[in-house]
């Protein structure tokens, strides 16, 4: 039975203070899902003989099939501290109430999902960081804590599957200690590499608390600082040394009853104080129960003063071994104790948060309203993803209120990512239908919330496409746009089986495209319907939606396709020029190659059109060797105004130049999105104009003469410089047995993968080896990788970086290169032979 009602969670709403809005974030398969049951359960939402087992914020069908996460989902929870005597211990301020609302998200763990944890860390504060103790700390687990940091969200920590290092590795008491020592090095070395200045030292430590460790599926865990409490009673000591002592080289001294940091005592080895009072009573517990030794068990419980409940008496092994954990250490209780005392509220977090938030100036009225979470400011609430409603083709706006109060049937202003202030496109002004409360898969109603708040709103989902900013302040700037740290580059065409579901399927699109935050649909000009995801397994998720949800009609897939990026080799051999098609104005330009790390800091966002102009222009003079003249002339980013080409004036005396220039931008535009070469989008390309010759009079340099020109001359000034084409390369982490490691590399080997690193997990027989795979090349790896290793080894992909395709050039149709292009050019339905530059400019 829920213990808990929508009106209390209202109530402890306008004490923010007493909120936590909190991410589970980890690689996949390290227990998330499984670990949050056992805080439903202890929230009364599902039943703890069920708790470990049922993954109650799966709610997908798919998702209890396949066992992994897809979606995040959210829900939220009525906590409360062991004693009111523990308040004390929250930093923040003086606390009446012991009362505490967790918003909680579990997040997906796969690396092809990882724009779902991008979205719920940004309307979270903390993160609780899942670590296996087999496994450690994998390349997504950077992934998603370099993301979290990013974000500037605290992380704690609980180390997973303990029980699998007891009951299948067998490791004795020091092991496990010195593995969970590594584990905690780990995840410390990566919050330092990308630690943000603002947010102080938040790096975990077990003596300050910050760190748990337990089994999800077994339903325990224990911090620190629990054992300490109840040590500190018994020898009536101050439980914050108690909890210094517990961690790190003190030993305790049975002779001399003092505590020391030496590990010897007249020769003879001391026992380390965490092996022997924490994991020592764990592992009596786990060797009497998997002896059989039922009479030790009860003699330990009897010590502890537990209770077994009668039917968890007569049980045997592992569930015998389940049932006395978790009456001894109840996970929720050390996640709920981490939680409330380590992560920040709302009102801490936002005042460190709001300068990596907002857009705008830090000072106005919506800066303000943030950074002090004020229910009576002006609203700000951030739309982070569409969430699909029972009601077929509708959407919940899932997202958290950063000020102000938002109320059902209030009237907003609707800004999406393009929104320029003081301008009216993609603003609408509606009003919200109604506001509720997420619960998992199913949603509470509730009249308003205020700010500090994660909320699902109905009826403005026709407004907004992915992600957008609430607002009922004229003057409020966007809150920023998600950076993500994975990009769709692989894609499948879509057909429709009859014809007359045509119309379904271009809805379908429309609707899939919503419902997830990183998959691009799109319909070439020669009428193809395009969905490009994150790898393989996302795409297929997105597909088997659109087919079942989405479109609900019988659709073809066509096999996987990569997207290409076309790029320049060297520089335009002579000067491109253009003339419009009255023959009054003429266009020269050229092309050259940008360095690969200035790309690299604009797809980022280190570098952006946003950015003030002579700041920019310094910083790429110190650190990329520009011309800073140059660096000051660049007129656009594209395509779509942030991609990594640039276009640069380096004209001289030109008349009437800038009234062309919106037209040429345009035309850059379009050029830099379908490139001459295939079609595809452009990258890491410098094009300078040269000169311009324009009419005298504005009439015949309009528009219509200027746009074409500017990108006939893009795509001759491309033709000139060695055209390539860029692939996209996969980083791929691969776990396996020693026996098996041959098979991988012969996998690699065949599939133009390269090994750049290869260690051992300490204290375990497997190996992680990294790789990089052209993601060409990654179709069918990983059922190619289980035959060849036996079924051993796991490999987790994700996109890395670009690289130049080998084989060739682009344009000549003999070699390795210019048959891929020719063989997109046929898909495409364009002309077979890549065009000759001199269909682009006109000889002088």
């Amino acid at each position: 039975m829920v213990n808990f009602t929508v009106e209390q969670v209202r109530e402890l709403m306008n004490e923010p203070e007493n909120v936590r809005n909190m991410s589970v974030i980890a690689h996949v398969d390290h227990g998330k899902s499984t670990l949050t049951d056992s805080l439903l359960a202890k929230a009364g939402i599902i039943s703890t003989a069920k708790a470990g087992d049922q993954r109650a914020t799966d709610t997908r069908a798919d998702e209890q099939e396949r066992g992994i996460t897809i979606k995040s989902t959210a829900i939220s929870l009525y906590g409360t501290l062991p004693s009111d005597d523990d308040l004390k211990d929250i930093v923040s301020k003086k606390y009446t109430t012991n009362g505490f609302l967790i918003n909680l998200i579990d997040s997906p763990g796969h690396v092809d999902f990882s724009s779902e944890v991008t979205a719920a860390l940004r309307v979270t504060d903390g993160a609780l960081v899942v670590v296996d103790t087999i496994e450690g700390v994998c390349v997504q687990t950077e992934t998603v804590l370099r993301q979290a940091l990013g974000e500037r969200i605290k992380p704690v920590i609980i180390i997973n599957k303990v029980d699998r290092a007891l009951l299948e590795l067998q490791v004795s008491k020091e092991d496990l200690y010195q593995s969970f020592s590594r584990t905690i090095e780990s995840v410390n070395v990566i919050i330092s590499t990308y630690l943000d200045k603002t947010l102080g030292d938040i790096q975990v430590y077990p003596d300050k608390g910050t760190v748990a460790f337990g089994s999800g599926l077994h339903g325990w865990a224990f911090t620190v600082r629990q054992f300490a409490v109840r040590y500190a009673k018994k020898f009536g000591v101050d439980r914050n040394k108690m909890m210094e002592r517990l961690w790190g080289d003190n030993y305790f001294n049975p002779h001399t009853k003092k505590w020391t940091t030496k590990s010897t005592h007249e020769g003879k080895p001391l026992e380390r104080a965490f092996n022997q009072f924490i994991l020592d009573p764990i592992f009596k517990i786990f060797s009497s129960v998997m002896n059989f030794k039922k009479d030790e068990v009860f003699a330990i419980l009897a010590k502890l003063d537990l209770k077994l409940a009668t039917d968890d008496k007569e049980k045997e092994g592992k569930q015998l071994l389940k049932a006395v954990m978790r009456t001894f250490l109840p996970a929720a209780d050390s996640l709920l104790e981490m939680m409330i005392l380590h992560l920040p509220s709302p009102v801490t977090a936002q005042k460190y948060r709001v300068g990596s938030l907002y857009e705008g100036p830090p000072d106005d009225e919506a800066a303000i309203g943030i950074r002090d979470c004020d229910p009576n400011g002006p609203l700000m609430l951030y739309v982070s993803k569409m969430v699909p409603t029972s009601d077929k083709g509708r959407f919940y706006a899932f997202g958290r209120v950063f000020s102000g109060t938002v109320k059902s049937g209030m009237k907003v202003r609707i800004q999406g990512p393009n929104y320029v202030p003081g301008k009216k496109e993609d603003l609408f002004i509606k009003a919200i239908q109604r506001t509720v409360l997420m619960m998992g898969g199913k949603v509470d109603p509730i009249n308003d919330m205020p700010a500090g708040n994660i909320v699902g709103l109905v009826g403005i989902d026709q407004f907004l496409l992915k992600s957008g900013t609430l607002t009922n302040l004229d003057t409020a700037h966007n809150l920023k746009v998600m950076k993500f740290s994975v990009s769709p580059v692989v894609q499948r065409s879509v057909q429709v089986k009859n014809a007359q579901d045509l119309p379904k399927l271009v809805e379908g699109l429309k609707r899939l495209s919503k419902s997830d935050p990183c998959v691009l649909t799109s319909t070439s000009e020669s009428g193809e319907h395009v969905v490009a995801g994150a790898g393989e397994l996302h795409l297929e998720i997105c597909l088997k939606d659109l087919e079942e949800d989405h479109a609900g009609v019988p659709l073809i897939f066509s096999d996987p396709v990569v997207q290409y990026r076309e790029t320049v080799m060297g520089k335009s051999s002579i000067q491109a020029l253009s003339k419009s098609p009255n023959k009054h104005n003429r266009i020269y330009m050229i092309a050259e190659p940008m360095d690969e790390e200035l790309a690299k800091a604009i797809e980022e966002g280190k570098i952006s059109p946003r950015d003030d102009i002579k700041t920019r222009a310094r910083i790429m003079a110190d650190e990329f060797g520009w011309d800073v003249t140059d660096a000051r002339k660049i007129w656009c980013f594209g395509p779509d105004t942030t991609g990594a080409n640039l276009l640069v004036d380096q004209t001289k005396a030109v008349q009437y130049l800038n009234e062309i220039k919106d037209s040429v931008v345009s035309g850059f535009q379009w050029a830099s999105r379908e490139g001459p070469v295939a079609e595809e989008p452009m990258r890491a390309t410098r094009f300078n104009i040269m000169d311009v010759t324009l009419h005298a009079d504005a009439i015949h340099r309009g528009g219509g003469q200027i746009i074409p020109t500017t990108r006939r001359v893009l795509y001759a000034a491309t033709l000139l410089a060695d055209p390539a084409l860029m692939e996209p390369v996969f980083l791929v982490e691969i776990q396996v047995p020693e026996s098996a490691m041959g098979g991988v590399y012969g996998v690699l080997t065949r599939r133009r993968g390269h090994v750049f690193a290869e260690e051992q997990r300490p204290g375990t027989p497997l190996f992680t080896i990294k790789a990089y795979l052209p993601v060409m090349e990654s179709f069918g790896f990983n059922s190619d990788l289980r035959q060849g290793t036996s079924g051993q080894a796991f490999p987790q992909m994700v996109f890395d970086h670009w690289q130049h395709l080998p084989g060739g050039s682009a344009i000549d149709g003999t070699t390795k290169t210019g048959q891929i292009v020719q063989a997109m050019r046929k898909r495409k339905g364009l002309k077979v032979e890549v065009p000759d530059v001199s269909n682009y400019y006109d000889k002088l």
